[in-house]
């Protein structure tokens, strides 16, 4: 029986031994590569986070500029409190001085040269009031109209006359510049209509042409919505002197109780043009717009700037001949054609077209 040689470790071949060696370092490395292919990160846009890290700066920089801003302006405020603070020193010091100056004058100056500069001084006080006396009486303007500051107006307007004529608009547009505001007023207190901001300065309009009359002339006042009147009852068709100031007070005092309300019939109101005996040669003419009514009647609730148009070609044609219109006309929204037909009417009456401003006058 032939011994069998036993096998060991020691008996593989050489190539066996490697080519296990082999494979292992290469299955070793294939497990090395796969994780890192799977733990490469995925690419992430980073482009808004870019535009937020910009508008950040953009912010960060504005935010340096208006504190640079801020302290110049605290600088220069500085510098205005140290100036005025400087300025306060001089006016206390030349008070101080004055008042030592006055003390050491009241303590040289001898009882009878006082009285003398008193006596001076009461002369030169009745000389100024006589003054004022004599240009009350014999100046050109019919009464004082005092404003604020001294302002002075080149209204433009055609002013004198020996018969004068205003005829005033009176409807409840004369409430406010827009329609909305209109509305809104008329169904208010008649103590906040008289007190509407429009109505206000239509009066002081008003105010200002009485004070400006000849005192030798004649005048009339007429007040106009849906009809034509005197703002004096029982004055139509008559003229007022200007020179009964007491009467002329009493007007204007009339007029500041008018309530404005209804609508606008500017054919009336010409046609009492004709009826005034003599008739006027000035006529002053303050409204804001076309007319809402006529001879005629509208039909419909509502009225078209087509036909506002028509009812003051058919007022006009009322206006007696060589008579002056001049006009004032006060802003109204929503009725364009208003400034091109009143500034015509102007025109062909050789009078004077005027749109006031806010302040006026």
């Amino acid at each position: 029986m032939r011994n069998r040689r036993l096998l060991t470790p020691f008996s593989l071949s050489f190539l066996d031994i490697m080519s296990c060696g082999f494979g292992s370092v290469v299955l070793l490395f294939l497990i090395i590569k796969h994780n890192v292919d799977t733990n490469i990160p995925i690419p992430v846009d980073t482009r808004d986070q870019t535009s937020e890290v910009m508008l950040l700066e953009e912010e960060i920089l504005d935010g340096k500029r208006n504190l640079a801003k801020t302290r110049n302006t605290i600088s220069e405020i500085d510098e205005q409190l140290v100036v005025a603070q400087g300025m306060a020193r001089r006016i206390m010091d030349k008070i101080e001085e004055t008042r030592s100056l006055a003390e050491q004058l009241s303590e040289t100056t001898d009882t009878v040269e006082l009285d003398r500069l008193k006596l001076n001084i009461k002369e030169l006080e009745n000389r100024k009031q006589q003054l004022q006396k004599e240009i009350r009486e014999t100046g050109d303007d019919a009464r004082r109209l005092v404003g604020e500051g001294n302002r002075e107006y080149l209204t433009g307007l055609r002013l004198g006359g020996k018969r004068i004529l205003i005829l005033l608009d009176a409807s409840g547009s004369m409430l406010d510049d827009t329609i909305v505001n209109v509305i809104r007023i008329r169904n208010m207190r008649d103590g906040i209509k008289r007190n509407a901001p429009k109505w206000v300065q239509t009066l002081r309009m008003v105010d200002w042409l009485t004070a400006r009359f000849p005192r030798d002339s004649e005048y009339q006042i007429y007040i106009f919505n849906t009809g034509t009147r005197s703002v004096l009852p029982g004055q139509d068709g008559k003229w007022l002197k200007v020179g009964n100031k007491a009467q002329l007070n009493s007007v204007i005092e009339a007029l500041g109780k008018i309530v404005p309300e209804g609508g606008t019939n500017l054919e009336r109101a010409f046609a009492a043009i004709g009826k005034m005996r003599p008739r006027p040669d000035n006529v002053y003419l303050i409204t804001d717009g076309l007319p809402t009514q006529g001879s005629r009647t509208i039909r419909g609730t509502t009225i078209t700037g087509r036909q506002r148009k028509d009812l003051f070609d058919r007022a006009v044609n009322q206006v007696p001949g060589n008579v002056p219109v001049n006009v004032i006309l006060a802003p109204l929204e929503g009725d364009p054609e208003a400034a091109h037909a009143f500034w015509r009417l102007a025109m062909n009456s050789n009078g004077s077209f005027l749109i006031p401003s806010e302040d006026w006058p």
